[in-house]
């Protein structure tokens, strides 16, 4: 072989044999993952329009939730009315959007409540093992073989009907799954080298667990915050419709759909937007959750 063999490369040709792909941080990689899902992102759009109109609706329908009128009792939904009016001649545009927020702040105060009693207890359990775990197992496997509705309605019973009550209510059991959740992360985070290290250097176990096994734990902890919001939305629409959630004058979307109830095939309007509005927010929760468990899980990063 001699010289005349070899062909000097130029400067384009030696950077074309470099591969460089932009270093992406963790999140970034699941938000573009999450952002890739037509489906996910079409369904937090609409949640939050529907958060927005929840804040503004009452203020640009023109009539506040709370009026009646009994000049204008049931009619069909117009340019004045937008979703019709009630029995009592209530604007149901008003009402409805008044009740998606008090849903919608159910949903919120229940899930950040699980989340907190969830994330410690879990953690407890997956960090300490052994009689710590095992006791606080017992307790969680006893308050969770009582039906929740049952412990739901019966505090609701005892104590006055209000917004407090049934997030206390859904709060007694909601937590379980979260706990028991964070407890498997923390059982497989726990014996990595990194924690190893961090107590070989002398950190305490709340350090390790908060610093350092709950924030590699977070995808799946956010996962089941989005799936605890429709289920606490779904309890207080039920406890409304049977009467033992918020109370009147103040809407709730199952209060709503109780009262429209008798005068369903006369009125259907009445129902109709209640009843989409909560459909619609519980399948969109349930969707984006979906999406984000799948942007979140490594095992889906192709």
């Amino acid at each position: 072989m001699t010289k005349a063999d070899f062909q000097k490369l130029d400067h384009s040709e030696k950077k074309g044999e470099v591969v460089v792909r932009e270093s992406i941080s963790a999140w970034k990689d699941a938000w573009l993952r999450l952002r890739s899902n037509k489906y996910a992102m079409a369904s937090l759009i609409i949640l939050l329009l529907i958060v927005i109109m929840a804040l503004i609706g009452q203020s640009i329908s023109g009539h506040d939730y709370r009026s009646q009128d009994y000049m204008a009792t049931n009619e069909k939904p117009s340019s004045n009315h937008w979703f019709g009016t009630d029995d009592l001649g209530r604007d149901v545009f008003a009402r409805t959007w008044m009740g998606a927020g008090i849903s919608l702040q159910v949903g919120l105060y229940a899930a950040l409540v699980d989340l907190v009693i969830g994330v410690i207890v879990g953690g407890i359990m997956g960090y300490f093992g052994g009689k710590v775990d095992e006791i606080l197992n017992r307790i969680c496997d006893i308050l969770y073989s009582i039906p929740n509705m049952l412990i739901v309605i019966l505090l609701i019973v005892v104590l006055e009907p209000s917004m407090f009550t049934i997030v206390l209510a859904l709060s007694i059991t909601g937590w379980i799954s979260m706990a028991w959740i964070v407890r498997g992360q923390i059982m497989q985070l726990k014996n990595q080298e990194y924690v190893l290290a961090s107590r070989s250097l002398g950190a305490g176990s709340g350090r390790i667990l908060f610093r350092h096994l709950i924030p590699n734990a977070i995808g799946p902890i956010i996962v089941t915050l989005t799936m605890t919001v429709p289920n606490a939305i779904f309890s207080e629409a039920f406890l409304s419709f049977l009467g033992l959630g918020v109370q009147s004058p103040a809407a709730s979307l199952g209060t709503m759909i109780n009262d429209a109830l008798k005068a369903m095939t006369v009125y259907p309007w009445r129902m109709l937007f209640p009843a989409v509005l909560i459909s619609l927010t519980m399948l969109c929760f349930n969707i984006f959750g979906d999406g984000l468990r799948d942007a979140l899980d490594p095992k889906m990063k192709k």
